[in-house]
This record gives structure tokens, sequence and C-alpha cells, in this order.
């Protein structure tokens, strides 16, 4: 869907497909790591009908260049997507969760360690976000980093929340209440 849309904006080459989901801090929301992955994607989506070879071109000195487009079954498909992904919430299995559900395996020192070393590499990464953002560019091209920006706030200020009650001792868990726990409920 990456792709499409950036066929939508205008036809270009994957090399600079690959360079403004980069500049554009896209690639952390998708894997483009390897520039074959986008090769790989784009040739998927000419194999489905959503884009086509448009030019192919070389430049002195340079690796030959083909540029794509999007079809007009690309722009519908992107639309559906859209249309489909934007009004429902997906039904997802982040690890994170998962995790705190087995939040008891620890001691309640490890488990505050660990998560305050979560809250400091989300600042980290809320810090990144905030930085790519060249000035003045319009809102509509940096909302999904808002978003991102918006969710790392709130959980690191749910962190931090947790931390300071292991710190102050009024969210603990030993054996027993683990015990006691599962002869009552479970």
């Amino acid at each position: 869907m990456l792709l499409l849309a950036l066929l939508m904006e205008a036809p270009m080459h994957p090399y600079r497909m690959q360079q403004m989901i980069k500049e554009r801090g896209q690639d952390q929301l998708v894997n483009v790591a390897q520039r074959n992955s986008v090769y790989q994607a784009l040739d998927r989506l000419v194999r489905d009908g959503l884009a086509r070879r448009l030019t192919t071109a070389r430049e002195a000195g340079r690796p030959e260049r083909t540029v794509y487009e999007i079809t007009d079954e690309g722009t519908a498909t992107m639309r559906r997507w859209l249309a489909a992904a934007l009004p429902t919430p997906a039904r997802e299995f982040p690890e994170f969760p998962a995790a705190l559900a087995f939040l008891s395996v620890l001691a309640p020192h490890h488990a505050r360690e660990l998560l305050a070393q979560r809250s400091e590499a989300l600042e980290d990464k809320l810090a990144k976000i905030r930085e790519v953002a060249p000035p003045g560019l319009p809102r509509i091209f940096l909302i999904e980093d808002e978003y991102r920006a918006a969710l790392l706030t709130a959980e690191i200020t749910w962190l931090k929340s947790v931390v300071a009650d292991l710190d102050a001792g009024r969210f603990t868990w030993d054996l027993q209440l683990i015990q006691e726990t599962l002869a009552e409920f479970g």
C-alpha cells in the first residue's frame, strides 16, 4: 500500500521510492531495509495489475532505472484498502501486552528495571520521530508520525506510573499472592 500511495503522488523508480520512505520516516511503518524488498513488492503490484512500467532509462554512469506508475485498478485498490483500514480497528497481536500478561514470573524489582528500560527506549524513539520532520512540512505528510508519537507518549506516561507504583510498593506481588489468587480465581 505504501508503494501504491507513492505512485499516486507521481510515477517514480524504486530507488526514489526507497529514498522517500526513509526521508519521511515511513521505514518505521514498513520494512524496506533492503532495496530488494521494494523491487519484489513492485513486481507483485505489476503482476496484479495495480502498477505498470512507464519508462526505462539509463543515465551516464548509472544503472538502468525503470519508472513505474499506478494503474486505475491500483488507485481503486488503494482507496478500498483505506476505506476498510481507517474505520475498523485491526485484530493485532502485539508482543508487549503478551509479555505484560506474564509479568508475575519476574520479581517486582526486575520487572521495574525492564519497564524503566522500555520507557527510556521509547523516549529515544519519540525524540527520533520528532526530529525527522523537516520544518514547514504540511501535517498531511506527518499524520502517521503524529499518531505514533501520541501512542508512544501515552505508553511512556503509563510505564512511568507503573514504575513509580513499583518504586513506592503500591504495585507488588510474590508467590503467596499468586497462589492465593489462583486458588480464588483459578
